[in-house]
């Protein structure tokens, strides 16, 4: 028996459509910038991703450029432009950023209204109470993949692997507001491969292709893999692959996600979904 493959852009489209059936009810359609600073390839392919769907739903996006060298107060004075925006919904700023620049400094600065990414504090610290939130696109998206196969999460024990402010943490708070039980491990954890195998729920988002083996899943496991690690092939070119070895994986567990067509098309949709309800939160403010 083989895993449920969790196809990343037939969830997503659903999510689209619930969006498209939304944008009539406002006064405007929302306004999306992406802030990209330098000209890193992959990051300008995410930004290229997000701007065209965007413009597909009908939405305005745009982005705002930098150079590498950009300073940090260059970037910050461009933040507070487009906070003052009133045709401007959301604002996502592009990570990673240049080393000279203090990503948490750049996060804190956007207004949190408009926190497409949910990202700063006050966003951060509501998820973290339960409070109504914006929150990180990535984790949100993989939250409706886990309830698309298990739609009550009630005691389930979820293993998360990561702890980072992105993914790795609202990942485990989101999982905690759906009452699971949740273990987050990092790269310290002692036992790891022990703990994945109680898991119900396992969810990497370390970046280390291949880390996670068949041998450390539950059977019949529901595994999100947040991994998407670029390796190089004997011919010169290169695969994306994700922190689980799918191979072993897709025969144990009960459902998963692949890589590419996982994760990916369900951040973007949840991005626009964010920015939508802004949008409709800045509107119902201006009544």
């Amino acid at each position: 028996m083989t895993a449920n493959i969790l196809d990343g852009h037939a969830h997503a489209q659903i999510v689209i459509d619930k969006i498209a059936g939304e944008l009539d009810r406002l006064p405007r359609a929302p306004g999306l910038a992406v802030v990209l600073v330098g000209c890193d390839p992959a990051s300008q392919i995410y930004v290229q991703s997000k701007v065209r769907m965007a413009e597909r739903l009908g939405l305005r996006g745009e982005v705002a450029r930098l150079p590498d060298d950009a300073s940090e107060s260059d970037l910050l004075a461009g933040v507070e432009a487009l906070n003052a925006r009133d045709d401007i919904d959301g604002i996502l700023v592009q990570l990673p950023l240049p080393a000279h620049i203090d990503a948490l400094r750049v996060m804190a600065a956007v207004d949190p209204a408009k926190d497409v990414d949910g990202l700063h504090a006050l966003n951060a610290g509501r998820l973290f109470h339960g409070d109504d939130a914006l929150v990180p696109c990535t984790p949100l998206g993989c939250l409706r993949l886990i309830k698309s196969v298990r739609s009550d999460l009630t005691g389930a024990h979820a293993v998360v692997i990561g702890s980072s402010n992105i993914v790795g943490k609202p990942m485990a708070a989101l999982l905690l507001q759906e009452h699971a039980t949740v273990t987050q491990t990092h790269i310290h954890t002692r036992g790891i491969s022990r703990i994945c195998r109680e898991a119900e729920i396992l969810v990497s988002a370390v970046g280390k292709a291949g880390l996670v083996r068949g041998d450390w899943i539950k059977p019949q496991a529901i595994v999100i893999d947040f991994g998407t690690t670029r390796v190089e092939r004997p011919d010169g070119g290169y695969a994306v692959c994700g922190d689980v070895s799918f191979d072993e994986a897709v025969q144990v567990a009960g459902a998963i996600t692949p890589v590419p067509r996982g994760v990916g098309p369900m951040t973007i949709a949840c991005l626009m979904e964010n920015t939508l309800k802004a949008a409709k939160a800045r509107a119902a403010r201006l009544q």
